[in-house]
């Protein structure tokens, strides 16, 4: 049966409707808009390496989520993103942590490709000829991943934060495991989590949202699959497994980065609630209008390019802040300053006040962008909450609650920095 739901204080109105196959499907309807936008994501991610669905576990090469990314987009009928291009819409797809996703946008046709993707989607087309064409085009990207400062940086930071959670695993994989994924490995991952239930569809445009969940029902294949365990390694600790890892490469400057694990809630609204708790909590710290950052600037330690994020994936989550400095070291230490004085004395009301006003407005306005709606539905979708309440949750959470966030889960003796150094 559909739902709609009214969002009065956003003016947006979402239907929703999960099909007897088990996929969830959302329409956000943008009435007068030529614009279209579909999102098919899946709950599974380059961290999901081991699995379960009965008593047997079974482990998985390193980057065979994003391998069967690529592989999704041939099928017997040629390529998925040549032919969704052909037919006037811009296509693409993602491999993250915790989530596969594919794409498109467009003013035209728009039912006709959104029955293409799914059937792509829900039915692979796995030759060992196209097995060898994709492994040798991720050998590529792996290597240029390799030669990519930002890219080491973060595989540096992660490595030094986890020591057994997979989410400190490359998601493109290495040159060794992708070269041991082949068809079985592929089928079985497909038929593990590429069923419905395990899988939601959000679009948004001025489109009939019964048309959407038509066009779903009657393309997208596949029953009910079973429950997934899914394991991420053994249980962290928060403290990091090194606090300082340093590279060389070919820099002009050096960058950073730096931060800490945090203790993750539970799914659903809190989850909701956390993260936004921590991004007020980390702009109070870090953002452009903190303390912090006027200080670094104004000694010319930093520029513009210095950015605050809170990332949740893989059962964990964990504070960054990133950065170009001749004297990293220097901002380390500043940092770890400003959070201990932070926590004993909390943050300025003002600038408290500034800050939720700023995210709020940031929020609201991420509901012009289609493609942000699509991708904050499915993300909420998969952890348990409605991101259309995310506006009404901002504005209700208290400085208390930012303070208690700074106090338990940013020490300095937990944090960790990664620094890439130009060559001399």
């Amino acid at each position: 049966m559909m739902t709609c739901i009214e969002y009065d204080f956003i003016n947006e109105k979402v239907y929703s409707k999960t099909l007897p196959n088990g996929l969830p499907v959302y329409v956000v309807q943008k009435k007068d808009f030529s614009k279209k936008h579909a999102l098919f994501a899946v709950n599974y991610g380059s961290a999901d390496r081991r699995f379960s669905t009965g008593e047997k576990w079974t482990d998985t090469p390193t980057g065979t989520a994003h391998f069967l990314e690529h592989i999704m987009f041939e099928n017997k009928d040629g390529n998925m993103l040549k032919k969704l291009s052909q037919n006037g819409a811009s296509p693409n797809g993602y491999t993250s942590a915790d989530t596969t996703a594919y794409y498109f946008e467009c003013t035209d046709k728009f039912a006709k490709n959104l029955e293409y993707l799914l059937r792509c989607v829900s039915t692979p087309y796995i030759t060992s000829e196209e097995i060898e064409k994709e492994r040798g085009i991720i050998s590529q990207e792996i290597f240029m991943c390799e030669d990519d400062p930002d890219d080491c940086l973060s595989h540096d930071f992660l490595n030094a934060l986890f020591r057994y959670n997979t989410i400190r695993d490359p998601i493109l994989g290495t040159i060794e495991s992708i070269s041991e994924i082949n068809a079985n490995t592929l089928l079985m991952c497909h038929e593990t989590y590429y069923n419905p239930s395990n899988t939601a569809l959000c679009v948004s445009g001025d489109v009939e949202p019964s048309e959407v969940f038509d066009i779903a029902e009657r393309t997208l294949q596949g029953n009910h699959g079973d429950f997934i365990q899914r394991d991420y390694g053994q249980p962290e600790g928060m403290l990091p497994v090194t606090q300082q890892t340093t590279r060389v490469m070919d820099v002009s400057i050096p960058i950073m980065m730096a931060g800490c694990k945090s203790a993750p809630s539970a799914l659903g609204k809190e989850r909701l609630r956390q993260e936004i708790i921590s991004a007020i909590a980390l702009e109070v710290l870090g953002g452009h209008s903190s303390t912090l950052f006027s200080c670094l600037y104004n000694e010319g330690l930093v520029n513009h390019d210095f950015s605050v994020s809170f990332d949740v994936g893989a059962g964990v989550t964990y504070t960054s802040f990133s950065c170009e400095s001749h004297e990293p070291d220097r901002v380390f230490d500043k940092l770890k300053s400003e959070v201990i004085r932070l926590a004993e004395h909390g943050p300025d009301s003002s600038l408290f006040n500034r800050t939720k006003k700023a995210l709020l407005g940031s929020h609201i306005r991420a509901f012009n962008s289609f493609g942000s709606i699509c991708a904050g539905v499915v993300d909420g979708h998969f952890l348990g909450y409605n991101a259309f309440e995310a506006p009404e949750v901002l504005s209700s959470v208290t400085e208390s609650e930012v303070i208690e966030f700074l106090r338990e889960n940013l020490f300095t003796e937990n944090m960790a920095i990664s620094i890439v150094f130009p060559r001399e």
